[in-house]
């Protein structure tokens, strides 16, 4: 763990000697990422958008022909949750209410009644043994985690920071759906705060992502090893577009 922490920690070096970055370089890296953490995260919950249609439908407002409406609106509220990332990325504080407005954004044209609100069943995870945050507790539960989030940031490592903070959440379930998309969004906006890069996770290690998410019920270090690795292979793909 420590030796992938500093290499993460090494390459952020090697970004920051790039920096600062030109306006339009910003805005281009800020697009380019749009997409990629859009279309990944959502396939890995089982969205049928490839990547350049992920584009099509957030650059152009084009539907897909032949593809669920739902995996459109996901395309299209992820990208307004990812734009809402940045919004609040200076902010001092993380708030409850943040949480709340990343769910609504990216839930709205899905269902508008349930975005933006805890969920007020039990559910229960497929695959899973363990069970998540009863429906009474969540609101407590989350006034706890932004409270850990608080006090924390920037007592340990960023890159530790960011995996336990998708640990956290996801544990909780607060939402009917979509927590999966807004643990990552939240662990790359402790990234971002932290001036790393977001961390992508390709659809391709779907299995490995969910079984390090299982067993960090009772041992994380697996899930920590994974995103650090994450972190470390999306910051090699951005020095290579740098250089």
């Amino acid at each position: 763990m420590g030796d992938l922490f500093e290499k993460a920690f090494e390459n952020k070096n090697i970004i920051d000697g790039f920096r600062p970055f030109e306006q339009e370089t910003l805005k281009s890296l800020k697009a380019y990422y749009k997409i990629g953490l859009t279309f990944s995260s959502n396939a890995l919950e089982g969205n049928s958008l490839t990547e350049s249609e992920t584009k099509v439908v957030i650059e152009d407002g084009l539907t897909i022909g032949g593809k669920p409406l739902r995996d459109i609106y996901e395309a299209t509220g992820h990208a307004k949750a990812y734009d809402y990332v940045y919004d609040i990325v200076n902010n001092k504080l993380l708030k409850s209410s943040d949480i709340l407005e990343l769910h609504r954004l990216f839930y709205e044209n899905i269902d508008s009644k349930k975005a933006g609100k805890y969920r007020q069943e039990q559910v229960f995870i497929s695959g899973s043994k363990y069970k998540v945050t009863p429906a009474h507790n969540i609101e407590k539960e989350i006034n706890e985690f932004v409270s850990w989030f608080n006090e924390n940031e920037k007592a340990i490592n960023p890159i530790l920071f960011s995996a336990l903070t998708h640990l956290k959440f996801i544990f909780i379930h607060p939402f009917i759906d979509g927590n999966g998309r807004v643990a990552r969004l939240l662990m790359n906006l402790a990234l971002l705060r932290n001036a790393y890069t977001i961390a992508i996770i390709p659809p391709i290690l779907r299995s490995e992502y969910i079984a390090s998410l299982e067993k960090a019920h009772t041992e994380e270090k697996e899930f920590i090893d994974f995103i650090t690795q994450r972190v470390i292979q999306t910051q090699l793909e951005l020095i290579r577009i740098i250089k």
